[in-house]
């Protein structure tokens, strides 16, 4: 059984068809979806999704593309949504050059608000980095001075020297259907490198569909192929690569992990 650790279930391509989605991703032993906000719009919609499943968690964040529209959010609004005991995790945040779709300097401030909430509530961090590895690792270092915090770099292509950092810093590695392309041969030898216990899967759904998908809409569903991907890449058996990553998706998102028990 695998877990999607990040997905976005309430975008166009997968919103439409919700609970056949849903449905086709368990059909293909999907037991968990981490589904990730990215607007403060998002987020009464991310709730309400997990609250009607038992295996849907939510995270609670502003994407870094959408930064100048919420320049002003404040800790206390994202530390009082966070607070709900469907979210499990804090963005998806971080830093994008790549597009600069919101100024640098309001990204970084809001990566820094966003780092303080995790802190505050151990609730993990979602890290979206694009071009940006050097401040990316410069203020994840520094805020690891003021305090440690839980978190995780997903949909990870950044390069073997900030694999390195972020792994010296504690944080976990999330791969996505881009393992599965041609020209990720850099990428795909982190992949068979990286320890086993910091390793979790995802699809960014609706992006990024993997190989053989390439060109559709991504659904959770291809969690399943990323992963034999993955597991065929560090040699060992798919089964074993999924134990492992849904041991590190509970192990990460603790909250997650107490309501499984509970």
């Amino acid at each position: 059984m695998l877990i999607d650790s990040h997905c976005h279930l309430e975008y166009k391509g997968l919103v439409e068809d919700q609970e056949g989605v849903i449905a086709r991703a368990r059909a293909a032993g999907i037991c968990g979806f981490l589904n990730i906000s990215t607007r403060r719009r998002e987020w009464e919609q991310v709730i309400g999704t997990a609250a009607r499943h038992d295996d849907i968690w939510a995270s609670v964040g502003i994407h870094p593309h959408e930064a100048d529209a919420h320049a002003d959010l404040g800790a206390m609004a994202l530390a009082e949504a966070a607070g709900h005991p469907r979210v499990i995790g804090i963005g998806e945040t971080g830093l994008d050059y790549y597009y600069d779709h919101s100024d640098r300097a309001t990204q970084q401030a809001l990566f820094r608000t966003h780092i303080g909430v995790a802190r505050e509530t151990g609730l993990p961090l979602i890290v979206h980095t694009r071009d940006a590895e050097d401040d990316t690792a410069r203020i994840i270092a520094e805020e690891m001075e003021q305090g440690a915090f839980p978190a995780l770099i997903h949909c990870f292509t950044a390069s073997a020297d900030f694999a390195r950092k972020m792994l010296d810093h504690g944080l976990s590695i999330s791969l996505s259907g881009i393992v599965t392309f041609k020209n990720a041969k850099d990428l795909q030898a982190i992949a068979a490198e990286l320890p086993e216990d910091r390793l979790l899967v995802e699809t960014d759904a609706p992006f990024l569909a993997p190989a053989p998908h390439r060109g559709q809409i991504c659904e959770p569903a291809f969690t399943a192929d990323t992963a034999r991907f993955i597991a065929a890449l560090r040699g060992v058996d798919p089964a074993a690569l999924a134990d492992s990553t849904t041991r590190n998706f509970f192990g990460l998102f603790t909250r997650a992990a107490r309501g499984q028990a509970a």
